[in-house]
């Protein structure tokens, strides 16, 4: 099987070449796609942005197309809540020598493995719970990415990032603290190929700085204040260094996904230098998943994860454990529609208003207009 990220790297390296976009005049024409996302829930998760209830969660309108021979753009507009907001807006180079492609503007940072994807993509309805502690769900900002595909016969990439980082600032009890304005920077490698025809791996190592993210003594690890106009999808927990590793299997008889496949897939993150003063308590939070999805027919789908939150409460002093255990089983009438029923059981030990609960959610994604293949 050939390796599927030699797919979805033509738009992460940006290697498109002037004589496909000549021979090929409907790449220059734009793409249109609007995803519509609603729920019912039975109870809320924490740091998690589906209500009980009936709800709607990203309602995602999307436009991209190569500009021309030498740049590609993509918007991406949100709504929830009534709000709407600008979740992407970049150029990137489609013809820069050497591997090297530049990304320009409001985007999603390639830290991680599933940081990079909507959240449309994922077999649950909501982020593992390190994504939504310490990355907000999907951390994305305004700023500029260096990145590079290595001319090797295993697929390597690597890239680094510097961005504003408003959604990943600790609070500001005080509102005198002066913050970084270049707030973010973040450096990443994957490493990726085939066992055989069947069958492809990926291995990520990823290093987020944070100049604002140490909290002051007596500070509390919450939410930002700004965050991209009311978007909620700024960190719960901060800190000056974020560590992450990641691995990703995939299965498919003979490489053809269309009848049959298995993903599995996890990540661990620590996050360090919590705050600047001597901490009472150790001075990191760490959280990680492991997750399975298996295609059972074109039509069905289940998948299983298990992931836990090990944080640090600094403004009660004390540790903070949340486990969560996850179960879905999809039906998908076409590639551009899903109907999901997700059973979650959490455990929190420490967290207000939480007591150990067994959460039903009932989802639809429906997709209209272009759709692109989905990264690896």
């Amino acid at each position: 099987m050939r390796f599927a990220i030699a797919h979805a790297g033509l738009l992460t390296t940006g290697v498109i070449s002037s004589a496909a976009l000549a021979a090929d005049p409907s790449l220059s024409n734009p793409a249109l796609s609007l995803v519509l996302d609603g729920y019912y829930q039975t109870a809320e998760r924490p740091m998690a942005e589906r209500e009980e209830g009936f709800g709607l969660g990203e309602t995602e309108l999307a436009l991209s197309a190569s500009i021309d021979d030498m740049f590609y753009g993509k918007a991406t507009a949100v709504f929830e809540d009534g709000e709407l907001n600008l979740e992407e807006a970049f150029i990137q180079t489609l013809a820069l020598p050497e591997g090297f492609s530049v990304r320009a503007g409001r985007f999603m940072s390639d830290i991680g493995y599933l940081n990079n994807q909507h959240l449309h993509t994922d077999s649950f309805s909501d982020r593992p719970v390190a994504y939504r502690a310490f990355l907000g769900g999907h951390y994305f900002d305004d700023g500029v990415r260096l990145d590079y595909l290595a001319p090797t016969e295993l697929y390597w990439s690597m890239g680094l990032e510097a961005f504003k980082g408003e959604s990943l600032r600790a609070e500001d009890e005080t509102g005198l603290r002066e913050f970084d304005e270049l707030g973010v920077l973040t450096a990443f490698t994957k490493l990726g190929g085939d066992f055989d025809e069947s069958s492809s791996w990926l291995l990520g190592l990823s290093y987020l700085h944070n100049r604002n993210g140490s909290a002051g003594p007596h500070q509390e690890e919450a939410v930002a204040e700004d965050d991209h106009g009311g978007h909620q999808h700024s960190a719960g927990y901060t800190g000056e260094n974020t560590l992450s590793a990641a691995f990703v299997y995939k299965w498919a008889p003979q490489g053809n996904y269309k009848y049959r496949h298995l993903t599995l897939s996890g990540e661990y993150f620590r996050v360090s230098g919590i705050q600047d003063a001597e901490p009472d308590l150790r001075d990191y939070h760490q959280g990680w998943y492991l997750s399975g999805a298996y295609q059972l027919s074109p039509s069905w789908s289940v998948a299983a994860r298990y992931g836990e939150l090990d944080a640090v409460d600094l403004e009660e002093e004390q540790l903070q454990k949340l486990k969560e255990t996850e179960l879905s089983l999809a039906w998908h009438h076409s590639h551009f529609s899903t109907v999901r029923l997700q059973y979650t059981h959490q455990q929190g030990t420490h967290f207000d208003a939480l007591s150990d609960d067994n959460i039903l959610t009932l989802q639809y994604v429906m997709s209209l207009g272009a759709h692109g293949a989905h990264q690896f």
